[in-house]
C-alpha cells in the first residue's frame, strides 16, 4: 500500500510543482495546470495521462488504474488505487502525469531521466 505521504513526495519532487486545495481534495500542479489529485480517506489517487498512457496503464489490471468513470476520463483522467498499485508503477504514472501537464522544456527533463 501506498501511503498519502510517499505519493505527496513523488509528486512534488518535480520541478515547479506546487501542492494547493481542491474541492475536497489535495491538487498537484505544475505552471497552474494540475497532474494529479489525492484523495488520501479512500486511498485513491487520480493522475491526468495521453489517452496512449491511460490505455497503457489501466491495460495492465483496472483493479489497479482505471479511467474515471464520467467523461472526465476522455480528457485522461485516471484513478490509482493505492491500496493495490507497486511503487515502481506508481511512479511511473506521475511521471506521465506531470509530463502530460508540464511546459515542454519542463518535461524534457523527466522524459529521458530515470526517476
Amino acid at each position: 500500500m501506498i501511503k498519502a505521504d510517499t505519493f505527496r513526495k513523488l509528486a512534488l519532487a518535480y520541478d515547479e510543482t506546487n501542492e494547493e486545495k481542491h474541492h475536497e481534495v489535495v491538487s498537484f500542479k505544475v505552471k497552474g495546470k494540475i497532474f494529479a489529485t489525492l484523495n488520501a480517506p479512500f486511498h485513491r489517487a487520480c493522475v491526468r495521462l495521453t489517452p496512449v498512457d491511460q490505455d497503457v496503464f489501466c491495460a495492465f489490471d483496472p483493479d489497479v488504474m482505471y479511467p474515471v468513470p464520467n467523461a472526465w476520463a476522455k480528457y485522461g483522467w485516471t484513478n490509482i488505487n493505492l491500496k493495490k498499485i507497486r511503487k515502481e508503477m506508481l511512479i511511473d504514472a506521475i511521471n506521465s502525469a506531470y509530463c502530460t501537464v508540464a511546459p515542454a522544456k519542463l518535461a524534457a527533463k523527466y522524459r529521458s531521466e530515470e526517476l
